[in-house]
């Protein structure tokens, strides 16, 4: 209880936040800056539900798994994991609610936690979508060899990030340095890092969920 008074602290300080993140970025770049981010966001949320409609959905179906029982159950994690931008704040619900779906306790116990490290798919496509946008704001052309190179970075940096709110960001600064990218344009994408936070991470909570089932 008192860890979630500490959570609900933050967030009710985050939309704050979030108009400083966004002050800066247009007081830098001017309005247009917007567009550019804004279609940034929409590729972003495009992809995740591409995603979860070519992959989630026929994993779901390849192994009969009723849809309307494993949609009920999973809605109220993926909303604490939208609301929040935490992973980690809807751990406890995600695994009650596959228990109480049927889901043995010991599959629960190993396969949650270890997709939480392993698992977070709509953090690696954020991360390159991302880390292209940057390239394309900077007018550098990577080849197709060069982005198979960066997926591959970005499948293996991505670990880990579930647990830390942002922790992406450091990860394209990380990234960024690799390929040679230049790193003003991340402070950019600060300023809608907190809407792309939500739709990544109730992804990465279906994703794991759907895992366990």
């Amino acid at each position: 209880e008192t860890m979630f008074k500490f959570t609900n602290l933050v967030m009710y300080f985050a939309p704050i936040g979030v108009g400083a993140a966004m002050a800066f970025t247009v007081g830098q770049m001017g309005l247009g800056v917007l567009v550019s981010l804004g279609k940034l966001l929409l590729t972003l949320y495009v992809a995740l539900i591409a995603f979860a409609l070519l992959v989630l959905l026929p994993s779901a179906l390849l192994f009969r798994i009723e849809l309307r029982p494993f949609l009920r159950a999973v809605t109220e994690a993926a909303t604490i994991a939208f609301a929040t931008s935490s992973s980690e704040a809807a751990l406890p619900t995600a695994m009650e609610s596959m228990e109480a779906l049927g889901v043995p306790r010991r599959i629960v116990a190993f396969v949650i936690p270890t997709g939480y490290s392993f698992n977070s798919t709509g953090s690696t496509l954020y991360l390159a979508i991302a880390s292209i946008f940057v390239a394309q704001v900077a007018g550098i052309h990577l080849s197709v060899g060069e982005q198979v190179m960066m997926m591959f970075t970005l499948m293996l940096t991505s670990k880990g990030v579930a647990g830390v709110p942002r922790s992406v960001l450091v990860l394209l600064f990380a990234t960024a340095a690799s390929f040679r990218l230049p790193t003003e344009p991340i402070f950019v994408v600060l300023g809608i890092d907190a809407v792309a936070d939500m739709g990544r991470t109730a992804i990465n909570v279906v994703g794991n969920c759907l895992a366990s089932v």
